[in-house]
């Protein structure tokens, strides 16, 4: 995995008068900038996991209010990635051309001239609250999909780019934590309006919060990366002194203007897959698909037909289980990566959480093979099943969900981390598209057992991948991993 290629007038970091390397941040941000990143990151978080959680209280209602079967099910499903994946796509070229702000705004309120005018996130919820047919339900959740894909790149990225080099995996880890809150926030939202006609109201209430992200976005300071890129030095400079560095502010900007001295001006898609950067690529690319096909959003999704296939007999039970069993530990667990992602790092975390979310599969796919048919939620099958999908749920919230976004916001330089990171972002949901799109068709086609055996056989494939070929990025700043590509062996620099 590691390349060996020498980049051709890469600059390392310049160094302060004691010798150490000056990262380009403050070792700490005033509270009120950190509070202020922290809230856009969570917002866009927030309204990322609804629009994942929110699917699995509304298929119910939407089955009913329109008599459709698995098909149409798992089409109103998966299409919200399918739009995603694009939108992660115009996030990057948005991110990278007009500023992670105006990312972050146009998928909160592109169109918002006054309090009456919408924006994506706002437009999607109204649709698909308003929907009379499927085709139209479908429409509104790709625009709601367009929405979260261009927030899922510019908001990790914002946080890595603001968050000081020891508090980095902490910033964009809150993202994940943000997820996990928004989906435990749909399943609460889901079993308040359970009803025939709850499902209008539960999409409508994330427009709720594409408004209070574009309030967020408004007050929030750009990056001073993105400014030093943009030929704006000046507007980085003060950017830098509003974020605590004072009496450095200049020697901070020559950091910035070191990593990206020999980068292009205006990067080419083609740049991202450039060969000198081939190893960052690989590793984004590998955690992006890692992440989906070891089954975490089928079992968000459809948490309520699992449990049912499981024996909880009625939506009461369904929705109560998924409620606390997946949205509530979700939350909780993801602050075990915000603990330690800084003190432990990113490798041991995934290597941990692959190994419990291997173990915990293969122990689902053994109760459903054993169940006999059991229908009470009391049986074995029941009682192994929410235990077990608990233990996937914790391990999957410390590993692969929060450190996967950490590091692919980090590993990449500077020249093309936009378009890079909007790349692994796509290609994370085009994996989600397909895990989501055909679940529910794999399980009919080979039982509950083998496809959760399946899931945990990517598990041991990403676990062996892991150990072999993802480096330790814990304490490095941005520019000395992007540095560090360039020499003989990126693993054992960044080691």
């Amino acid at each position: 995995m590691a390349d060996t290629t020498q980049r051709s007038g890469a600059s390392s970091p310049p160094a302060d008068p004691s010798g150490r390397r000056l990262d380009c941040l403050p070792d700490r941000l005033p509270f009120a900038r950190a509070a202020s990143v922290f809230a856009v990151v969570l917002l866009a978080g927030g309204l990322f996991g609804y629009d994942q959680g929110v699917i699995s209280g509304a298929l119910v209602g939407i089955q009913k209010a329109f008599a459709v079967g698995a098909v149409a099910l798992e089409i109103v499903t998966s299409w919200v990635t399918l739009g995603a994946l694009f939108g992660s796509l115009a996030g990057g070229y948005v991110a990278d051309h007009f500023g992670r702000k105006r990312a972050l705004f146009a998928a909160a309120a592109p169109l918002m001239k006054s309090p009456a005018a919408a924006g994506l996130f706002i437009i999607g919820a109204a649709v698909e609250a308003f929907a009379p047919g499927v085709p139209v339900l479908v429409f509104g959740r790709l625009v709601a999909g367009f929405g979260v894909g261009v927030a899922a790149v510019a908001a990790p990225l914002y946080a890595a780019e603001l968050a000081p080099a020891a508090q980095r995996g902490r910033f964009v880890s809150s993202y994940q934590l943000a997820i996990t809150i928004g989906i435990f926030v749909a399943y609460l939202v889901d079993e308040a309006l359970a009803g025939p006609s709850g499902w209008r109201a539960m999409f409508g209430v994330s427009a709720i919060a594409g408004v209070l992200l574009a309030l967020a976005v408004l007050t929030a300071l750009e990056s001073p990366r993105w400014f030093a890129k943009a030929g704006r030095p000046d507007d980085a400079r003060r950017t830098l002194v509003a974020l605590g560095a004072t009496n450095d502010a200049d020697a901070r900007l020559a950091a910035i203007q070191a990593s990206l001295r020999a980068e292009h001006e205006v990067p080419s898609w083609r740049d991202v897959f450039a060969p000198r950067w081939r190893t960052p690529l690989i590793i984004g690319l590998g955690l992006a698909v890692l992440q989906q096909v070891t089954g975490i959003n089928a079992i968000i999704y459809y948490s309520d037909t699992i449990f049912a296939a499981a024996g909880f007999t009625t939506p009461a039970a369904q929705t109560e289980a998924t409620t606390w069993a997946i949205g509530g530990v979700n939350v909780l667990s993801t602050f075990i990566a915000i603990a330690f992602i800084d003190q432990v790092g990113r490798r041991p975390l995934l290597i941990a959480g692959l190994i419990g979310m291997g173990l915990s599969l293969m122990a689902v796919g053994f109760a459903f093979q054993n169940s006999g048919g059991a229908s009470d939620q009391n049986s074995t099958l029941g009682v192994v099943t929410l235990v077990a999908l608990v233990v996937f749920i914790i391990s999957f919230a410390f590993s692969l969900g929060p450190v996967t976004w950490t590091v692919i916001n980090e590993i990449y330089p500077g020249e093309v981390r936009g378009r890079a990171v909007a790349v692994a972002t796509a290609v994370n949901w085009g994996a989600a598209f397909l895990v989501s799109g055909f679940f529910l068709s794999v399980v009919n086609a080979i039982g509950q057992a083998y496809t959760f055996w399946m899931f945990a056989a990517f598990c041991a494939i990403g676990l062996v991948w892991v150990i072999v070929g993802v480096p330790e990025t814990r304490g490095r700043s941005l520019e000395e991993i992007e540095a560090s590509w360039g020499q003989a062996s990126a693993r054992q620099t960044l080691r």
